[in-house]
């Protein structure tokens, strides 16, 4: 069975198309007009094993802001979709990855319900010309249109690009754990019996 799935979204401010595959290897095909972005969204898809295609135009003439974050709601909305009713996956999954002098955790819940805690904070407003208030919304936006429970917590740091870094690569590992096969269960992780919102 396919675990993929292909949004659209158009809106006056962005256009955005995103596809991507579960069970890929990695593969990412990234144009956001955004360099910073695309840039963690290879290693998203490279450390998920997610095979990931992202192709956005938005108002940069504004700022990065409209872009970043339609691309998180069609990166959430993707991955709800292509995880469908979560019959046999894990359903939680949690990383603690360094990154240089940075060690962040993030763990995740593919619950029905959406909630972020984001306790990460970046020593400059800025990497490159990248604001770095973005990376929250991002993931804001994803955990949103997963509908997933999102923790993410900067234990130390001080590089913001390395900071930046270990949240994509940490969330990418624990979502690919979240989203495995379980071999020990075959039936949806819950004792509701559902995992839907």
């Amino acid at each position: 069975m396919s675990r993929s799935a292909k949004i659209e979204r158009k809106t006056g401010e962005t256009e955005v198309q995103l596809s991507l595959d579960l069970d890929g290897t990695g593969k990412a095909n990234i144009s956001t007009g955004v360099g910073f972005l695309d840039h963690m969204l290879e290693l998203f898809a490279r450390h998920g094993c997610i095979d990931l295609e992202v192709k956005a135009h938005g108002d940069l003439h504004v700022d990065g802001h409209h872009t970043v974050e339609d691309v998180g709601i069609c990166l959430g909305l993707a991955l709800r979709e292509a995880v469908g009713d979560k019959r046999g996956i894990r359903r939680y999954g949690s990383f603690t990855l360094p990154m240089e002098e940075s060690l962040v955790t993030v763990a995740v819940d593919l619950s029905g319900r959406t909630y972020l805690v984001f306790e990460a904070e970046f020593p400059t407003a800025k990497i490159g010309d990248f604001d770095t208030e973005l990376v929250r919304e991002f993931w804001q936006a994803v955990a949103g249109n997963a509908l997933m429970n999102l923790h993410v917590v900067l234990m130390h740091g001080f590089n913001s690009h390395h900071i930046s870094e270990a949240i994509f690569k940490a969330a990418a590992r624990a979502i690919r754990t979240a989203v495995e096969s379980d071999p020990r269960s075959a039936g949806i992780p819950s004792t509701k019996g559902t995992l839907g919102h």
